[in-house]
C-alpha cells in the first residue's frame, strides 16, 4: 500500500540537536500517531507552545496535542524512571498522559540501574579515549539486548514474580562484573526489584503490542509520524563510529524500530540546523573554535537539552548533510534556527572536502581525519528575522542562503525555523500532506 503521501518520517541529518521537537510538534498536527522508533533518554526534544517550554526525552513530542496517539516503539531503550518523571511532570502542567494517548511497546528494552553504572564506569576507564556518552545507560542496554540472556523488556515488568527472579539473576552477574572492573559497591538488589515492580504496576495500562496497532493503522491509511532521535551522523552503522549512539537513527531504522513495513516510512523530512553543532568527542570538519563559533553558541543557546553540555559549533556542512539526506532518502529539508545567523557580515557553507589537495568524491564517515573543508562564502544579513512568517518576509541574503542549501543538498527546503515558538515557522517548499502551499 502506498503510504508516501500519508505518513511522514522526521530524522536529523547532522550530529543531533537539530531541533526535531519543534518540527515533530508542528507536523503532528496533521497526524494520528507519533512514534519514537530509536534511542532512549539520551535524546532531548524541546518544544515551545504558548510561551511554555517542554523538554521531552522519552515521551514523543505529539503528547502536546490531545488528538494524537503517541507510541514508544520496540526499537527504543525505555527508562521507566525517566519516563515516569516526564509523565508526572506533564500531568502537573495540565497535559493528559495515559493509555488513551501513550502506548509503550511490550518488546522495548528496559534501561536498568546497572546499565548506568556500566556506562559511567566504562567511560571513566577509557580516559582521554572516552566516547562522550550521556551516561544514561543507552549503550549497555542495547548491548544486553544483543546478549539476550541479561536483557529485560517492558513486558517483563508486568509479571512481578518472574521479574524479581530475572533482576536477582542478572544483578548477581553485574555485581560481580562491576566489582572486578570498576571496584563498584554491590547494588541493592531488593530495592531494584521493588522499584521496577512498582513501575510495572504504574505503566501496565500503557503497555501494548504497538507494532500490531501501527500495522492496523497503516491498513486503513491513518497518518503516522515517525520521530527520530539523535542525528544521522551519530547512527551506529553509518555515523562517525565509534563516536556515535547505539541505535539506527536514520529512516532506515523505522521499520525495525517500529514494527512496520519499509513502505510505511512515507515522506522523509530531513531536519538540519542552518549551521552545524556537535556534543562530545569525534570529528567535526566545519567546527569553528573561535569567535564565530562562540557567537553561534550564545545566539543559538547551544547547550544540551539532556546534559547541559556546551555544543561545538561551526558552519553548515553541506557535504555531510547531502550524504545523510541520501542515506535516508530525504524528500525535503526542514531548515532550523536560521535566525541564529542574523548579524554576521558573511556566512560560509562547506561544499566539499579535500585531502592532501585532492577533492574527496564521497563522504566517508570512517575517513574524516585530516580533511580540509572547501567553503563557499555568502553575504550575511543584519536584521532580525524572528517575526518573518513568509519566505518573502526574509531579507534577500537569507533567501539566498536557503536557496544555496537547497541547491547543494538537492532537496527543497519545506520548512524554515526562525525562532523557538511553534508559530515561528515559515512553510516554504513542502509537499507534506496538510501543509502544501
Amino acid at each position: 500500500m502506498d503510504t508516501q503521501n500519508v505518513n511522514v518520517t522526521v530524522v536529523g541529518l547532522q550530529w543531533g540537536d537539530e531541533g526535531k521537537g519543534k518540527v515533530v510538534d508542528a507536523l503532528s498536527g496533521v497526524c494520528k500517531y507519533v512514534v519514537r522508533f530509536c534511542g532512549g533518554a539520551n535524546a532531548g526534544h524541546t518544544v515551545h507552545v504558548g510561551g511554555e517550554k517542554y523538554a521531552l526525552h522519552l515521551i514523543p513530542c505529539g503528547i502536546l496535542r490531545p488528538e494524537v496517539l503517541n507510541v514508544i516503539g520496540n526499537g527504543v531503550v525505555f527508562d521507566p524512571t525517566i519516563a515516569w518523571q516526564e509523565i508526572e511532570h506533564l500531568r502537573q502542567r495540565g497535559v493528559s498522559v495515559g493509555p488513551g494517548n501513550l502506548l509503550i511497546s511490550a518488546a522495548a528494552q528496559v534501561v536498568m540501574p546497572w546499565h548506568k553504572i556500566e556506562d559511567t564506569g566504562s567511560e571513566g576507564s577509557l580516559g582521554e579515549g572516552k566516547i562522550g556518552t550521556t551516561a544514561r545507560g543507552i549503550g549497555p542496554c542495547y548491548a544486553d539486548k544483543a546478549r539476550r540472556s541479561t536483557a529485560i523488556r517492558v513486558a517483563d515488568l508486568l509479571n512481578e514474580a518472574e521479574l524479581g527472579e530475572k533482576i536477582r539473576r542478572i544483578a548477581d552477574i553485574k555485581n560481580r562484573t562491576f566489582a572486578a572492573l570498576y571496584s563498584s559497591e554491590p547494588m541493592d538488589v531488593e530495592a531494584i526489584v521493588q522499584e521496577f515492580c512498582d513501575y510495572g504496576r504504574k505503566l501496565a495500562g500503557m503497555v501494548a503490542n504497538t507494532g500490531a496497532r501501527l500495522r492496523r493503522a497503516i491498513a486503513v491509511r491513518e497518518p503516522i509520524l515517525f520521530e527520530g532521535g539523535q542525528g544521522s551522523l551519530l547512527d551506529v552503522d553509518h555515523g562517525t563510529y565509534p563516536f556515535v549512539t547505539s541505535s539506527s537513527v536514520t529512516a532506515c531504522g523505522v521499520p525495525a524500530g517500529a514494527g512496520v513495513p519499509p513502505s510505511a516510512v512515507g515522506r522523509v523530512v530531513g531536519l538540519v540546523k542552518a549551521y552545524t553543532t556537535r556534543v562530545g568527542a569525534g570529528p567535526m570538519p566545519t567546527e569553528q573554535d573561535n569567535a564565530s563559533g562562540c557567537r553561534i553558541r550564545e545566539r543559538g543557546h547551544e547547550y544540551g537539552t539532556t546534559t547541559g553540555r556546551p555544543r561545538r559549533c561551526g558552519w553548515f556542512d553541506a557535504f555531510a548533510v547531502k550524504y545523510a539526506a541520501d542515506l535516508s532518502g530525504a524528500n525535503e529539508l526542514a531548515l532550523a534556527l536560521l535566525d541564529v545567523l542574523s548579524g554576521f557580515d558573511e556566512l560560509k557553507i562547506c561544499t566539499g572536502y579535500r585531502v592532501a589537495g585532492e577533492a574527496v568524491m564521497d563522504f566517508d564517515a570512517t575517513a574524516l581525519q585530516g580533511v580540509e573543508c572547501v567553503y563557499e562564502t555568502l553575504p550575511g544579513w543584519k536584521q532580525e528575522i524572528s517575526d518573518a512568517r513568509r519566505f518573502e518576509d526574509l531579507p534577500i541574503e537569507a533567501r539566498e542562503y536557503v536557496q544555496a542549501v537547497e541547491g547543494l543538498i538537492g532537496r527543497p527546503v519545506g520548512f524554515i525555523g526562525v525562532g523557538a515558538d511553534r508559530e515561528a515557522t515559515i512553510v516554504h517548499n513542502t509537499q507534506v500532506r496538510g501543509f502544501k502551499e
